[in-house]
């Protein structure tokens, strides 16, 4: 069966985006605002090919997810997540085979950056590479929430900023708290509303690990870490003040914890949605960020 281009970007749920490429661009509006980028179009260059990579792993990852969640059964025509597939609009063939064209064109991205920064990203990439490939492994094992932090809170924030500057900058770590847990909450939003489908077939994640209730009430703190990490940031000097505008996002995050806060009348309807609403706050805050970041840098 042939599909047209629209229906491929769909299939790498590109809605998540926001996920994997706010945390490179706000690397580099961090670096900016400290001056620490070299002079020359290389740290341009590599920001560019930075994105192009995480967006094709990521891609990568996303599909490789539903192709493992349709083969074990956790996707099935009575609870599936991936219509594609159980409806057989899709092989699983197919899915495979797109999910290892994605992998390869992401490597060879992280080749390109390696030979115009340095040896160390084969290292960080390599990594990357490799929990992405076994996200699905962890996940089913209550990990992929641990699994997600690592890959764009922290190896995305120290494979930026090496690309970037040809040096590991692990005070630029700081970031990977606050956008790594809106990251993990895009997760956690989505394994604790499948968390029937997720039983039955077997499967634990960390919201069944420590019951959907607290699984609800932590999704909530998820929504308020991020502005208490910008707001100590700035009181500590470690971010300039223009950070601040990053706060606007508190009002998508209010509304996210309110519908998570009614877990105890409407149960795992309450978590419902509450995904892709995470990504587009994701993308607001760090936009934010990333704008106050930048401004200062040209202060």
């Amino acid at each position: 069966m042939r599909h047209s281009f629209k229906e491929w970007v769909a299939v790498t749920r590109y809605w998540s985006f926001p996920v994997s490429v706010m945390p490179v661009i706000a690397t580099f509006a961090w670096l900016f605002s400290r001056h620490m980028l070299p002079s020359g179009p290389i740290p341009y260059i590599n920001l560019v090919l930075s994105i192009l990579g995480v967006v094709l792993l990521h891609s990568a990852g996303n599909v490789l997810s539903d192709w493992y969640d349709h083969r074990t059964g956790v996707d099935n025509e009575k609870a599936f997540a991936v219509p594609n597939l159980v409806f057989h609009r899709f092989e699983p063939k197919e899915y495979k085979v797109f999910s290892l064209i994605l992998f390869a064109a992401g490597i060879a991205v992280g080749i390109v950056i390696t030979l115009l920064s340095g040896p160390y990203l084969l290292i960080l990439g390599g990594i990357g590479v490799l929990l992405t490939y076994l996200y699905s492994f962890l996940k089913y094992r209550a990990l992929g929430d641990l699994d997600i932090f690592i890959i764009f809170g922290v190896l995305t924030v120290l494979g930026t900023t090496y690309a970037l500057t040809g040096q590991l900058q692990p005070q630029a770590l700081i970031l990977s708290i606050p956008i790594g847990i809106i990251t993990v909450s895009v997760l956690h939003a989505n394994n604790t509303y499948d968390t029937e489908t997720d039983r039955e077939a077997g499967i634990k994640t960390f919201g069944m690990l420590i019951g959907l209730r607290k699984a609800a009430n932590l999704y909530r703190c998820y929504m308020l870490i991020p502005f208490i990490c910008v707001i100590v940031y700035i009181a500590c000097g470690l971010m300039h003040p223009l950070a601040a505008i990053s706060l606007l996002a508190a009002i998508p995050a209010w509304k996210n914890q309110k519908q998570a806060a009614t877990y105890p009348q409407n149960g795992l309807e309450a978590m419902k949605g509450l995904d892709q609403a995470t990504a587009q706050m994701q993308l607001m805050f760090s936009g934010l960020l990333s704008l106050g970041l930048f401004i200062a840098g040209l202060l």
